[in-house]
């Protein structure tokens, strides 16, 4: 960029006299611009000099690429956490379905309300979120989103009747969908196509792995953390603080970059912002194809979910508490799964190299394809073996069986943009 203005004071060094005068009143012209126009708005008119784009420099430390390993893991976990903080919210409710059936005098088919309306939110969420965090910026895209989800959270806690626990479950649903939506995205930020799956599994974990009280406390506990820590990832917003920057430090109004230009109207909200996740549905055939995929494996999830208090607490008579214990069996799934998409890596690392240095796609359906052979397996474990006949622990492998086959699945979605995952995440999730 400097050579850039070394070779532009050099040529006006080199003009002829003759043309002084032009030149004096070409500069007398931009100092009243300049003095008219506020300093944020005039660089509008040198926003195409490709001379002063703002980009990245080598090695610059204000690339997220370019930052420490550690730093990077202390972002994954915040990341992983705030994901954790949304979906633990989606199914924690399940297990207290009968007694809400029973306080409330409705059937236990009406209580699972809770869970598919909170699912629902999630369907609904992702349209907004990710275009308001390709324009603003991941992070202010999920913390006041997982804040406004906690609170709702405390509304379900604190419901007298069961229309207020349904309604501020789907709100809390439709908020508590940022983090999922875009933390993959965030991923993308700061990984390098090669070794994101690492990063990808860790928050996919996080994803699928009390009270409402406790999703509350744990939601606003990371709210606050992330306030703090949690930095800006994405590059387009990150470029643009920076051209600000340098036309407040070099006075010079002519740095720019596009991203200045992004703006979310009333106007635009739903013609070119929201729309863009529908709109890679119909026009990306594989983001449709893995749309339509996880939407049929997370409905047979979440009704495998649904299960759980019938085969371990109805069928069995398990009290509340050790009724719920099985669930440790998904959590053990999740761990085995783990296994799987890091050993994927290495061959993954490989295709990348092969396809010098691009992102390789295609490399990442091995684990999809073992994921959704296991998870049909899983499925008729699971059936043959509910009845209280059988030791509990036969059903609960094979649940956890459909829980490792459900997360390597779910790592093959795409990461790139955060369009890509919300358009994913919403068709799976209605």
């Amino acid at each position: 960029m400097s050579l850039h203005r070394d070779n532009m004071d050099d040529s006006l060094e080199k003009q002829e006299p003759d043309n002084h005068s032009q030149n004096q009143r070409t500069h007398d012209d931009e100092e009243r611009s300049n003095e008219s126009v506020p300093g944020e708005q005039h660089h509008a008119a040198k926003e195409h000099d490709p001379a002063y784009l703002v980009d990245f420099e080598p090695n610059d430390p204000g690339n997220p690429m370019n930052w420490s390993k550690y730093y990077k893991a202390f972002i994954t976990v915040q990341l992983g956490f705030m994901a954790l903080s949304s979906s633990l919210g989606s199914s924690i409710i399940s297990p207290a379905e009968p007694v809400i059936a029973e306080k409330f005098h409705v059937s236990q088919e009406v209580t699972v309300l809770t869970v598919s309306l909170f699912v629902l939110g999630y369907a609904i969420g992702p349209l907004m979120w990710a275009p308001i965090s390709e324009v603003y910026g991941r992070k202010w895209s999920m913390l006041p989103a997982l804040f406004i989800m906690g609170l709702f959270t405390i509304g379900t806690a604190v419901s007298r009747n069961l229309q207020s626990i349904i309604i501020t479950r789907f709100f809390a649903g439709v908020f508590g969908s940022a983090p999922v939506s875009n933390v993959g995205a965030s991923l993308g930020d700061i990984y390098e196509p090669k070794v994101r799956g690492i990063a990808i599994t860790f928050f996919a974990v996080m994803t699928v792995g009390g009270t409402e009280y406790i999703s509350a406390i744990f939601t606003f506990f990371m709210v606050a953390l992330t306030f703090f820590a949690l930095p800006e990832l994405y590059k387009p917003v990150l470029l643009k603080r920076k051209a600000k920057r340098l036309r407040a430090e070099t006075g010079d109004n002519r740095y720019w970059h596009p991203q200045e230009q992004e703006r979310i109207r009333p106007s635009n909200m739903i013609t070119k912002y929201f729309s863009r996740p529908l709109q890679m549905l119909v026009v990306e055939p594989m983001v449709a194809c893995i749309a339509f995929y996880a939407s049929f494996v997370y409905g047979l999830l979440y009704m495998t979910l649904e299960v759980f208090p019938i085969v371990f607490r109805e069928e069995r008579g398990y009290g509340p508490v050790v009724s719920t214990l099985p669930f440790l069996g998904l959590f053990i799934g999740i761990l085995s799964a783990m296994g799987i998409n890091l050993a994927n890596n290495g061959f993954y690392a490989k295709a990348v190299a092969k396809n010098k240095g691009r992102a390789a796609p295609e490399a990442r359906l091995p684990p999809m394809i073992i994921g959704g052979c296991f998870f049909t397996i899983g499925l008729f474990w699971f059936g043959w073996t509910a009845a209280p006949k059988y030791h509990w622990a036969i059903p609960t492998v094979a649940a956890g069986q459909c829980l490792r086959s459900v997360l390597t699945i779910r790592l093959t979605s795409p990461i790139q943009a955060s369009s890509a995952p919300a358009s994913t995440s919403s068709f799976s999730s209605a």
